[in-house]
Parts: structure tokens; sequence; C-alpha cells
């Protein structure tokens, strides 16, 4: 069961104060799907861990809105001209909110692996939302930035280039490349560094080429 609390926001792009709502406690009792996604049992989480402002578009996680966060001047014009357009609701979807917060990172230089987990939960929260033509979108966004940051060996610690490599192609397999998803899973082998841990890995990648499942066991 997914517990909310309200909370209240200043924005620190238009100065507007908004009430949010954030997760108190969640459990994964709804299973995990083979990209990671964590199910829950009752009320989806997800779109509670970001927060959007309705009035100038600016989306960011709590810390994002804190009192002492600086922005400048082309960052606030940026949210103004890109985000503020498409706030068309006072109730924004998860993936609006995420896909927000991606923006605002990707213009404050966030490094690639957190813009493709901000887009990797806006694909997730358009499963809850049954589009799947953003969903694919979104997954799309997340494999670039995660192959951004595989690219860049200072981004991603050894032990966990094998986790993302295999995301990369289950990403890629959810789009429906299975192409490109196969050469992403027969990559995971090369980035291990201790087969007995991440055996788990090895063989979840393997499992995705012979016999694709939706949902680990």
């Amino acid at each position: 069961m997914t517990t909310l609390n309200h909370i209240e926001l200043t924005c620190p792009v238009c100065a507007s104060d908004f009430s949010s709502q954030t997760v108190v406690a969640t459990n994964g009792h709804g299973g995990k799907r083979t990209d990671f996604h964590e199910r829950a049992s009752g009320t989806q989480p997800l779109p509670f861990f970001v927060h959007l402002c309705t009035q100038c578009g600016y989306a960011g996680v709590t810390r994002d809105f804190d009192e002492d966060v600086a922005l400048t001047d082309i960052l606030r014009e940026q949210v103004w001209d890109g985000l503020a357009p498409t706030v068309h609701e006072e109730a924004p979807s998860g993936s609006l909110k995420y896909e927000h917060a991606a923006k605002v990172a990707e213009w404050q230089g966030y490094e690639p692996r957190y813009l493709a987990d901000l887009y990797l939960r806006a694909a997730w929260c358009c499963v809850d939302e049954k589009d799947t033509e953003a969903e694919r979108y979104f997954r799309r966004k997340a494999a670039w930035r995660f192959m951004d940051a595989l690219a860049d060996f200072d981004n991603i610690p050894s032990e966990e280039r094998a986790v993302i490599t295999y995301l990369v192609g289950e990403l890629w397999r959810r789009i429906g490349d299975e192409r490109l998803a196969n050469e992403w899973f027969e990559r995971v082998v090369a980035e291990i560094v201790d087969p007995v841990e991440q055996s788990w890995v090895m063989m979840t990648a393997h499992q995705q080429m012979v016999e694709p499942r939706e949902w680990f066991d």
C-alpha cells in the first residue's frame, strides 16, 4: 500500500505556491518487470516522487524546490518558453512530470545517467497511463541517455555497467527493435566483473534473447 502526504512548495521559477503530494511509504508487492519497473499494490507511487508547477511547468524532486535553489535567467526563460505552453491541467500526469523534470535537468547540465533514470520513470508511468506511443518515446530517450552514460567510463562504476548494459537491451526489446536489443544483451558478458554475484544478469540477458519474459520470477 502506498501512503502519500500533502506538502506545500514554492516554485523557484515563478514564485507560485502550490500543493503537491509526496510518498511516505510504499511496497513492491505487485512484482517487478524485467525492465526493473517495480509495482506496488494499490496506488502506484511513481508520479509522486516528482512535483510540477502548473503555472510555469518547472518540475523536479523535492530538493529542486528548496529555498536555496539558484536558477539562471536563461533556465527561467527556457522553462517559460519550453515548458509552460505544455501545461494544460491542474493534475498533470506522472509521465509529464518526469518529462519536464528531465528537460530541466538537461538544461542544467546533469549527467546522462540521471536523465536516463527520469526518462525511464516517465516510460513506466506511461505503462500505467496506457499510452504505448509515449511509452516507446520515453524508452528511446532513456536508452540513448544510458548509452551516453556507458560511453563515458567515469560515469558508471564498473560493477554497475553489466546491469545498465542489460537494461539498454531490455529497453530496445520493449521498443520493438529485436536486433539492437540482442546486440546489447550480447555485450553484457564483457561487462561482468564478478561472475558469481552477477550471474543473474548474464542469465537474464540470455533469457531475453531466447525466450523473453515480462516479469522477474
